[in-house]
């Protein structure tokens, strides 16, 4: 992987309930990482000495949070399994296993348990996200069986989740200035994905697409662009949409990044969606890269 790249893999997961949610990223070249963006400007800057698992717990009391880096020492990868860490991550060829172990801060609790993702169709592509195709994103598994076991905290459902990827071969702040995503399951169990990208020095982009359940894609038109409310920290944000959408909770608010549910509308219907908003120059700005060690701790010994 080139000096100053990334890759990251996706999940995001509801319980059948809808009660209780989920996302897991796991990053090799941690595009948020304060260190990372020190060693880029440095010089340096090899994506696999800053690895990190980010694990959010959703639930309509709480939420459990944790994303602590690590060194290179402390990470092994091979075509199947990806070690961060006391966490590890395996592909069985049947389903993608989670063993979580991490620790949040600042306030410090312990997130404890797998999670394990049956795909129903896996999908190969990858599709260029910028016209110099320096960034790439690629739908692995636009739906799947999700069953979620914690004893830290004590946690069990079942679901449907959603998987990608992200990868790229220079830093995120060189391709794009902010960026919007939203995927929604549809009442005929296919997959919505929009992609809105936006770069300080090339054209808009957007990606819309609908994932059948058996692997087929569809290529969709392009509909308006509907700003939503505020979040707390005022990033821009807006979703794709046939009709007016509203947001229905806020899950992640920073001061550059924002992820939650809203509602859409496809198809004469409306839907519910996982949504974020990505503000480039904020993630760079000084004080926010002050600030975030705070939120992400860095370890390079065990």
């Amino acid at each position: 992987m080139a000096t100053g790249g990334y890759l990251w893999w996706y999940v995001d997961a509801l319980s059948h309930c809808g009660q209780y949610g989920l996302t897991l990223i796991a990053f090799v070249g941690s595009v948020f990482s304060p260190y990372y963006m020190r060693a880029r400007r440095s010089g340096q800057g090899d994506p696999l000495d800053h690895c990190a698992l980010n694990v959010a717990l959703y639930n309509p009391t709480h939420q459990r949070w944790a994303m602590t880096e690590r060194g290179k020492a402390l990470c092994h990868r091979s075509a199947s399994q990806f070690q961060i860490g006391p966490s590890h991550i395996e592909w069985d060829g049947q389903s993608l296993r989670f063993q979580i172990n991490e620790r949040g801060v600042p306030l410090p609790h312990v997130l404890q348990g797998e999670v394990r993702i049956w795909p129903q169709a896996l999908h190969p592509q990858v599709h260029a996200l910028d016209a110099a195709q320096r960034h790439g994103w690629g739908p692995i598994a636009t739906q799947a069986h999700i069953e979620v076991n914690f004893h830290r905290p004590d946690l069990n459902w079942r679901g449907q989740a959603y998987v990608d990827a992200n990868q790229g071969c220079e830093p995120i702040e060189a391709g794009f200035t902010q960026w919007d995503w939203s995927r929604a399951l549809l009442p005929d169990g296919s997959t919505l994905v929009n992609y809105d990208m936006h770069g300080s020095d090339q054209p808009d982009r957007l990606l819309r697409f609908r994932y059948a359940s058996n692997g087929d894609i569809d290529t969709l038109d392009e509909v308006p662009a509907w700003s939503l409310s505020p979040s707390r920290w005022r990033v821009p944000r807006q979703v794709r949409s046939e009709a007016p959408a509203r947001s229905l909770q806020i899950l992640e608010d920073t001061p550059f990044y924002q992820r939650g549910l809203v509602s859409q509308t496809h198809g004469g219907h409306e839907v519910v969606a996982f949504h974020e908003s990505l503000s480039v120059p904020r993630l760079t700005h000084p004080l926010v890269q002050h600030l975030l060690p705070w939120r992400m701790p860095r370890k390079t010994r065990s």
